[in-house]
């Protein structure tokens, strides 16, 4: 079968899309780190729609070690497929990336990319170690690549070493500098960036650190898709439904949300007009997704895994479990969420609640069950304690709480591994559980690195997690319909 090239897009079946503007004549002005399975989802797809529009908004997609993205994709043109999953599939050809580096071999050309006046935005997806952040949030200065690039500036290793030595290229010439735009899951994400890229630059030059924090942008974002790992069987169809192979297509649900703060430093594309969503409070979107998407999800794991279901998909075809998360994001955690910050709330909901129900994504409940520890302090015990605050019942938020201790308890009664954090601690007290509530939800509560004092002391939510506790001994349902 012919591979997916620019001379082979005629060869493509007539209903997949392709881009709607003039690649020869698109000229590169976004420079992006780690072109990942994300990235090439998301933001990528965000500026393929730009294109459209007009404007130099092509991407120089690099890879800073990894070689692999940038092999697979220079072999078709730097095009590839990206699958919508929904009920029916849609297929189309982004074409947004026109330029693809990697390694050290090619250094020195994504340095000159970032120091051309014509790179207007720089945007990662790097995952949060690529910051080389400390726990504190700064520079971590003794690590081995920062440190490298205090000694040896001008050959950076790091993101932060390359986003300091293309600005100080653009400030020692007198060009406009770009807008660095973080696209990865860590909090506040554009301060700390900013924070870090000035730290270092203040190891070199004052003056530039200066300018540094005077003049760049480095908005906070958050994005949010669900992209499911490209595998054999995903080349395999694309092949078949589209008529060309492809090195390395991706594939994503088709809701796709993009949160920026507005605030730029040099010409952007119109977001607005291309489904990015641009804010002067990106936290209330971060707020509205921990706790109206992640809090939902867990509470899915957990009462879907119980109920014997394997998919998010699945647990929602539950209408008793769908209609009880439903109740939940609208009567339990939308009162915690800020009423003025411009989020159509209910649409919201919808969404999430159509994203679920979604057949085409296959998102397992058992690996949104991992490391429960971890999130349910994040995705639901903050609702939990604001609801107590004010003086509103916990029933239904205590039932997820409740789920999470038996779906402890069921894996000790299996015997199958349980992946978190304190796995050996919740295993013990797993074994340690008789089915009586009290006594159980004790041993629970002594996790002091999980439950707060605040929780465990407020007599109100230990009496509604004991109740649940109990509904759950007669199963999801029953539960269900006491709670």
């Amino acid at each position: 079968m012919p591979t997916l090239s620019t001379a082979n897009l005629d060869l493509l079946h007539a209903d997949v899309a392709r881009p709607a503007y003039d690649r020869d004549r698109a000229g590169i002005g976004v420079v992006h780190f780690g072109p990942g399975a994300f990235f090439r989802a998301h933001q990528a797809f965000f500026f393929d729609e730009a294109l459209a529009q007009g404007g130099n908004w092509a991407i120089c997609a690099a890879a800073l070690r990894s070689t692999d993205v940038r092999d697979a994709l220079r072999r078709q043109d730097n095009l590839y497929i990206l699958a919508e999953l929904e009920r029916e599939t849609r297929y189309r050809v982004i074409g947004s990336i026109k330029e693809t580096l990697a390694g050290p071999g090619e250094r020195a050309a994504l340095l000159d990319r970032l120091a051309n006046p014509d790179t207007v935005i720089v945007t990662m997806t790097v995952t949060e170690k690529g910051y080389c952040l400390k726990g504190d949030g700064t520079l971590d200065f003794d690590h081995a690549d920062i440190a490298h690039d205090v000694a040896e500036p001008l050959n950076p290793v790091s993101l932060i070493g390359h986003l300091v030595e293309g600005l100080r290229r653009r400030f020692k010439a007198g060009t406009a500098p770009f807008t660095v735009i973080s696209c990865d899951n860590l909090v506040d994400n554009g301060h700390k960036l900013g924070r870090a890229v000035a730290a270092l630059a203040e190891r070199q030059d004052a003056a530039l650190a200066a300018w540094i924090r005077d003049k760049v942008a480095f908005p906070r974002t958050m994005v949010d898709s669900i992209t499911p790992a490209t595998d054999d069987a995903l080349r395999a169809r694309v092949a078949s439904e589209t008529g060309l192979s492809d090195n390395w297509p991706i594939q994503r649900e088709r809701f796709t949300h993009w949160v920026i703060e507005d605030k730029f430093c040099n010409i952007r594309p119109d977001f607005a007009s291309i489904g990015v969503t641009l804010t002067n409070d990106v936290s209330a979107y971060d707020r509205a997704k921990l706790r109206l998407l992640n809090g939902p999800h867990s509470t899915l794991a957990y009462l879907g895994s119980l109920a014997g279901y394997e998919t998010v998909a699945d647990a929602m075809g539950d209408a008793d479990l769908a209609g009880f998360v439903r109740r939940l994001m609208l009567d339990d955690i939308r009162p915690t969420l800020n009423p003025d910050a411009g989020i159509d709330y209910p649409a919201y909901i919808d969404a999430i609640l159509a994203r679920f129900a979604n057949p085409g994504i296959r998102h397992l409940l058992s690996q949104i069950a991992w490391d429960g520890s971890a999130k349910l302090p994040f995705r639901l015990f903050g609702t939990i304690a604001e609801r107590l605050a004010a003086g509103a019942a916990v029933d239904n938020l205590a039932l997820p709480v409740a789920a999470w201790m038996h779906f402890i308890r069921g894996k000790v009664a299996d015997g199958t591994k349980l992946t978190d954090p304190l796995a050996d601690a919740l295993l013990t007290i797993g074994r340690a559980c008789t089915g009586d509530a009290h006594r159980d939800v004790c041993g629970f509560f002594a996790l002091e690195q999980v439950f707060p004092v605040a929780l465990t002391g407020n007599a109100a939510f230990r009496t509604a997690l004991e109740r649940a506790y109990g509904l759950l001994d007669g199963g999801v349902k029953a539960a269900l319909r006491g709670i």
